[in-house]
C-alpha cells in the first residue's frame, strides 16, 4: 500500500512515516499543497493523509477542489483541529475519516485499513491468480492456503503484479511503485526484491509463476498445473 502523507512538520512526518513503515505501508512525503498535486499528478497513491494547517493553504479547502476535480481515493484528515465544525467541515469536503493530532500510529494505521475495506471506486482488497491469494487489506497472502511470509517489500511487489497479471510491469515503474519518491535506491534493489519473491513463491509451489522479460520488466502468471 502506498500512501501520501501531506505534513509541514518534517520532524512528525518523520515519525509517522516510520511507524507506518513498520506497519507494512511505503509514504511519500508532501511538505505543502503544491508538492501534494504534483505528487498525485506523478504516482497512484491508495490513500491519502492531510493537514489542516499547510504553508500554501487549508488542506480541507484543497481536498475539496480535488475531489470537484474527479480525486476519488480515499483521505484522511489529520490535524489538530478538534472542534465539531471543523469535523463537520472536513468530512462535508470530501473527507473519508478524521483523526485528530495527538494520535497513535497504531489509530491511524486502523483507520487506513478501514478505510481501504470500504467499498466504491477504489481497488479491490482480494486478489487472486490461481491457487496464490493475496489480501492486500490485512497484508496477508497464501499459496494453495499455506502463508507465505513476506517481507513489507515483497508484499508491496506481489501487490502490483498480481493487479496486473498476465502483462509485463516495467522495471522502472516497480521502482517508482516501491520506493517514495525522496528515497535512496541501489542500482539491483528492485531485482533483489523480484529474487526473494520468486524464491519464497517456488518454495510454496508456484514454480515459474513470477518471470523476467529481459530488458523490460516482470510478469506475473498463472502455474500451468
Amino acid at each position: 500500500m502506498r500512501l501520501l502523507l501531506v505534513e509541514d512538520n518534517e520532524r512528525l512526518a518523520g515519525l509517522l512515516i516510520a511507524g507506518l513503515a513498520r506497519r507494512g505501508f511505503s509514504t511519500d512525503h508532501a511538505l505543502n499543497l503544491i508538492m501534494a498535486t504534483e505528487a498525485i499528478a506523478a504516482q497512484v497513491h491508495d490513500v491519502l493523509i492531510v493537514d489542516r494547517g499547510l504553508p500554501d493553504g487549508d488542506g480541507v479547502t484543497w481536498l475539496g477542489e480535488m475531489r470537484r476535480a474527479g480525486f476519488m481515493q480515499p483521505a484522511l484528515i489529520l490535524t489538530a483541529r478538534d472542534a465539531l465544525e471543523d469535523r463537520v467541515q472536513g468530512l462535508d469536503a470530501g473527507a473519508d475519516d478524521y483523526v485528530v493530532k495527538p494520535a497513535e500510529v497504531d489509530e491511524i494505521a486502523a483507520r487506513i485499513r478501514a478505510l481501504l475495506r470500504r467499498p466504491g471506486p477504489r481497488a479491490q482488497t482480494q486478489l487472486c491468480l490461481g491457487p496464490l491469494l493475496l489480501d492486500s487489506g490485512s497484508r496477508a497472502a497464501q499459496y494453495r492456503e499455506h502463508p507465505l511470509d513476506l517481507s513489507r517489500r515483497e508484499m508491496d511487489l506481489l501487490e502490483l503484479l498480481l493487479r496486473q497479471a498476465g502483462m509485463v510491469v516495467r522495471r522502472d515503474a516497480l521502482e517508482n511503485a516501491l520506493y517514495a519518491f525522496n528515497e535512496p535506491v541501489t542500482p539491483n534493489a528492485v531485482e533483489a526484491i523480484v529474487s526473494r519473491l520468486r524464491r519464497k513463491l517456488e518454495e510454496a509451489g508456484g514454480e515459474d509463476m513470477l518471470q523476467t522479460v529481459r530488458g523490460v520488466g516482470y510478469m506475473l502468471r498463472e502455474p500451468v498445473h
